[in-house]
């Protein structure tokens, strides 16, 4: 049996990287200055400058680490020595549009949590809600799971999906996904860092949170 004991009272130290879509960003900003999402953000980092002023604001470091095919090993570097010099236990990519190589995949597996919209294998590349509004489909929904070598196919921790309707506009698809991916992401968040997701091959095993307080709070 392996197993593991947590201080409930230290929280989670994590690095949240994003690009040019800060939905997911300021949902987790608001989430954490509230208190609903007990985490120590050690970090932001981008490869732009879009929200470097909203995080400065907030009192979190802000990285600007540009990223292109000629450099992206150093960049990466420099992510990494981040995370080790904060001691950052998870990245999460909230709405980071570069890929990462197999090689930080590997070395922080399990540490790197995504999100992305739910129409994958479908509408695949630019402008995915304006694809499904184009063939119609009546569901919207988002995937927060664990980054691995194999492109949005990590094991999925959370799930959600929003009903729309033909009387809805693509712009009504973007913002409405762009409510449920904030969501999702943020509950994949808090059962992470409270050790309630167990990894089982390409599946998770996700303890809810119960009445009263999270099993690992009360056992740490």
């Amino acid at each position: 049996m392996t197993y593991a004991f947590h201080d409930s009272a230290t929280p989670m130290k994590v690095v949240l990287m994003v690009s040019r879509f800060g939905h997911c960003l300021n949902d987790i900003l608001y989430r954490w200055k509230i208190g609903a999402l007990p985490i120590d953000i050690v970090a932001v980092v981008s490869n732009h400058f879009d929200y470097q002023k909203v995080v400065v604001n907030h009192d979190i470091p802000f990285h600007h680490i540009p990223v292109t095919k000629a450099n992206k090993p150093e960049a990466e570097a420099r992510i990494m020595e981040i995370v080790t010099s904060t001691r950052a236990e998870l990245i999460v990519l909230a709405r980071y549009m570069q890929v990462l190589s197999d090689r930080m995949c590997q070395e922080m597996s399990g540490r790197i949590i995504n999100i992305h919209h739910s129409f994958l294998p479908s509408f695949k590349g630019a402008n995915p809600y304006k694809q499904a509004y184009g063939r119609g489909v009546k569901l919207i929904g988002a995937t927060a799971h664990y980054v691995t070598a194999d492109l949005d196919e990590g094991p999925i921790i959370e799930q959600d999906v929003a009903r729309i309707t033909h009387a809805q506009s693509a712009a009504d698809y973007v913002t409405i996904g762009r409510d449920v991916e904030a969501q999702v992401l943020s509950r994949a968040i808090h059962a992470h860092i409270h050790h309630r997701v167990f990894q089982n091959g390409n599946r998770t095993v996700v303890f809810p949170a119960s009445p009263g307080g999270y099993a690992s709070e009360r056992m740490g």
